[in-house]
């Protein structure tokens, strides 16, 4: 634990200094949506460096927050959350809802990340809402941001998780979704409807016209969209 502390024994300041150290309460989040091996988890955190996250995870290790899981046979190591860390989970979920509910949208847009935001995206994809006999691929493009951060596909295979590439997969493309990436990001966090979006010309649909009539079903939003 760091030196640094409140000296306090009040159990908020001893709280805080477990998570107040930066990104720690990131990290957990990316663990707790299904992150195991360290490069997922920095997919999840793309404003991190590898030498801080190492650092952090050990950290996080020496407070008993996370274990470190090494498979003897292939080598691959896993980052666990423990059952103390697991308590913690419905907290900082609620900390998102009350954010939120009360830090102004526009505040929150401010700052914006295709990476991030397509990488949450993959995870909430409901393959079951896409068709079932075969790939479906769906290639979103943000105008707006460099050229070689533009693309990227999201990959839905029958009974595998959804792949998300940002080079070429080199597949047909069923649907192509074209967005500002404030209006996308608005839909899915739940600032907006992605039905305002589409109509407003800030999201458009191209390509399979039943992939593209049940977005709704298939892009599930975030769960803080649920939040009132």
């Amino acid at each position: 634990m760091a030196s640094d502390g409140y000296n306090q024994f009040c159990p908020v300041a001893k709280a805080c200094e477990f998570l107040e150290p930066r990104w720690t309460m990131l990290l957990l989040s990316e663990m707790w949506s299904g992150s195991s091996r360290f490069n997922e988890i920095r997919r999840g955190v793309p404003g991190m460096s590898p030498t801080l996250m190492s650092r952090r995870l050990k950290q996080m290790e020496a407070n008993g927050l996370v274990t470190r899981v090494e498979n003897r046979s292939s080598g691959e190591i896993h980052y666990r959350t423990t059952a103390i860390a697991d308590e913690l989970e419905p907290i900082v979920r609620a900390l998102g809802r009350w954010a939120h509910r009360n830090i102004d949208a526009d505040v929150t847009l401010e700052k914006l990340d295709a990476r991030l935001l397509m990488w949450n995206m993959r995870r909430k994809i409901d393959p079951t809402a896409l068709p079932a006999s075969r790939r479906s691929v769906i290639e979103f493009t943000y105008p707006e941001l460099p050229k070689d951060e533009q693309h990227y596909w999201l990959i839905c295979r029958p009974g595998t998780p959804v792949d998300l590439c940002s080079t070429d997969p080199g597949h047909d493309v069923d649907l192509f979704v074209h967005a500002e990436l404030k209006a996308m990001t608005s839909a899915w966090i739940g600032f907006s409807s992605l039905q305002s979006e589409i109509s407003g010309g800030r999201i458009s649909l191209q390509g399979d016209s039943g992939m593209a009539a049940s977005i709704g079903q298939w892009m599930v939003r975030s769960s803080y969209a649920a939040a009132p």
